[in-house]
C-alpha cells in the first residue's frame, strides 16, 4: 500500500482557507495526483485542508471521508519561555533538547508540561483512529509493525496539517514526534510518501520514500511558501522569528 500524507496549500488562517498562492499550489498538486489510481481520500475538517483536497476530488470524481482526528494537533501547553498557552509542537531548541524524554517514542508525552496539557490523550486519540483506518485497508497494528491481513497496492491519500502529519509519521516509524516537529520542514502542499514493505508474508512495515516533496511547485515555476520555516539567520528581519 502507498500512503500519501499531504499538507494543505499556503493558508489564509484568518478565514481558514487558502491564499491566492495556495490555490495555485493546490492546482499544481492536482496535476501531479491526477495520474494516480487513488483508492480513498481522507481529509481534515478544517477549511484549508478541504479546499486543498477539493480540486483533485473534482478532477477524479471522488468524495473524501472527513476525519475529525486529522485536524491540526490541538493541545495547548505552557512552553517554558512563555506564560500564555502555546501549541505543543513549537518549542525553542534550547528548551526541548534539554529534556531526554522528548527523544523517546513512548515517553515524550510523559514530560511534565505535556502531562499538564493532556497531550497523551490527544495523541492516542489520533493514532488509534489512524490505525483503525489502516486496518480497514488491510494492515493491522501489532506492536511496532503491521499484520498484512489483506496486502495490496492501493494508494491512500490524507489531506491534513504539519503538526498532525508528524504525529502520524512518528507513529508509523516509532519516532517521537518532537524530533519530527522540530527537525522536518513541510512547505504548504508538500507530500510525504510511505510504502509498505512485506519482506516476510503477513508482516509489514512502512518506509518513507519522500518527505516535504514539492516537485509539483518547481515543475510549474512556483516558489515554495515560507510558511513552514523560521528565519535562516536572526538578522533576517523579514523572515518569521516566532
Amino acid at each position: 500500500m502507498r500512503l500519501l500524507i499531504i499538507r494543505h496549500g499556503d493558508p489564509d488562517y484568518a478565514i481558514d482557507s487558502l491564499t491566492e498562492k495556495g490555490w495555485r499550489e493546490a492546482e499544481y498538486l492536482t496535476e501531479r495526483l491526477a495520474g494516480l489510481e487513488i483508492k480513498k481520500v481522507y481529509v481534515s475538517p478544517l477549511g484549508r485542508a478541504k479546499d486543498t483536497a477539493s480540486l483533485i476530488l473534482k478532477k477524479v470524481g471522488q468524495t473524501a471521508e472527513e476525519c475529525e482526528w486529522l485536524r491540526e494537533f490541538s493541545p495547548r501547553i505552557s512552553r517554558p519561555d512563555r506564560k500564555e498557552p502555546s501549541i505543543v509542537w513549537d518549542w525553542l531548541p534550547q528548551d526541548w533538547t534539554a529534556e531526554k524524554q522528548f527523544y523517546c517514542s513512548d515517553a515524550w508525552y510523559e514530560q511534565e508540561v505535556m502531562k499538564n496539557g493532556n497531550v497523551r490523550q490527544e495523541y492516542e486519540w489520533v493514532t488509534e483512529n489512524f490505525d483503525c483506518v489502516l486496518a480497514r485497508h488491510g494492515y493491522v497494528r501489532e506492536g511496532h509493525y503491521y499484520r498484512a491481513e489483506a496486502p495490496n497496492h492501493d494508494t491512500i491519500v490524507m489531506f491534513c496539517h504539519f503538526g498532525v502529519g508528524c504525529v502520524l509519521l512518528g507513529h508509523l516509524l516509532s519516532i517521537s514526534p518532537m524530533l519530527l516537529w522540530h527537525g522536518l520542514c513541510a512547505a504548504p502542499s508538500s507530500v510525504a510518501t510511505l510504502v509498505t514493505e512485506e519482506r516476510r508474508r503477513g508482516i509489514a512495515s512502512f518506509r518513507m520514500s519522500a518527505y516535504g516533496d514539492i516537485s509539483h511547485l518547481y515543475a510549474n515555476g512556483e516558489e515554495p511558501a515560507f510558511a513552514a520555516r523560521f528565519c535562516e539567520t536572526f538578522d533576517d528581519e523579514n523572515e518569521r522569528h516566532d
